[in-house]
């Protein structure tokens, strides 16, 4: 054994006093500002929820959920624009989920690591940040006017479809990148194939994470407005789309037109509308974190 004696540490001197009590002072003062840049958000985001539900509490009702838009607010209602929001829904989802999941298994388990695949992921990255809007002009110019579909529930599918496969990419390759190479190891020791290591050992650990960005990529889109009006999707329907090629629209855009209008009733239709996105994406939230601990549960 060594029988160097352990040198006790020094107390902190005036100056390294001082300076602990400005770290402090300065730690005090950063906590007291990002306490009040917090809670002006927070009182902000109350006073408009409040404002919003005093306003639209009185306007639900079940006229709401089963009567066409109308120009007089007693007869006014939500159903082509409920129905219109499902419809998009049922032809994105599948699209955005095997396009923009395939492109994420391509990306992290084929592709190889090149300057091409970097600047694709750059590419991929950039447009998940990129305004929604944006997408809106893509869509009009591809799917409007270049294949001639019109303002129609198929183009604002696609454009929307469009919008969220960056989200789902991103978010699904951090989902299989997050899967230990272990299990990858083991399948190939076991003698399986690249796409067998894939289905059976990546995409099942991977999977929770891609479930819960997929809907939380749908929740965004589910609220967007910006993309549909510039396609051109209508804000007085007053019918049920009965193909692909049919006009449409969604919640957002029928809030947006009772919004625009003078008449208070149909700014208290505006506020019901807005209650009842609000429950659809909070509960498109609460199904990702259930399915998401549901299959975490059974890895």
């Amino acid at each position: 054994m060594s029988n160097t004696p352990i040198q006790a540490s020094s107390p902190p001197n005036d100056r390294e006093k001082q300076n602990i009590q400005k770290r402090k002072r300065k730690d005090s003062i950063l906590k007291l500002v990002f306490l009040v840049a917090t809670s002006v958000g927070i009182i902000a985001l109350m006073l408009l929820l409040v404002t919003i539900l005093m306003d639209g509490v009185r306007a639900l009702n079940v006229d709401l959920f089963t009567q066409y838009p109308s120009r007089r607010a007693s007869s006014s209602g939500l159903k082509s624009a409920l129905v219109g929001t499902l419809y998009m829904v049922l032809i994105m989802l599948p699209l955005a989920f095997v396009i923009g999941v395939g492109a994420a298994i391509f990306l992290e388990e084929y592709a190889k690591k090149s300057v091409i695949t970097r600047l694709i992921q750059l590419n991929i990255s950039t447009l998940a940040g990129v305004p929604s809007i944006v997408y809106g002009i893509l869509g009009l110019t591809l799917f409007v006017r270049a294949m001639a579909l019109d303002r129609s529930l198929l183009a604002g599918a696609l454009t929307m479809t469009l919008l969220i496969l960056p989200v789902i990419i991103v978010s699904s390759q951090e989902a299989i990148k997050a899967v230990p190479s272990t299990r990858r190891e083991a399948s190939k020791a076991l003698g399986a194939t690249k796409w067998q290591t894939v289905q059976r050992a990546v995409l099942p650990s991977a999977f929770p994470g891609i479930l819960t960005g997929i809907i939380l990529a749908v929740s965004r889109a589910i609220g967007e407005t910006a993309p549909l009006v510039m396609i051109g999707a209508l804000t007085y329907v007053a019918f049920l789309p009965k193909n692909l090629l049919d006009q449409f629209t969604v919640m957002p855009i029928q809030i947006y037109n009772w919004i625009s209008r003078p008449q208070a009733e149909f700014h208290n239709l505006a506020a019901a509308g807005i209650i009842v996105l609000l429950i659809i994406l909070l509960t498109l939230n609460l199904i990702a974190i259930m399915l998401r601990n549901k299959f975490q549960k059974n890895l």
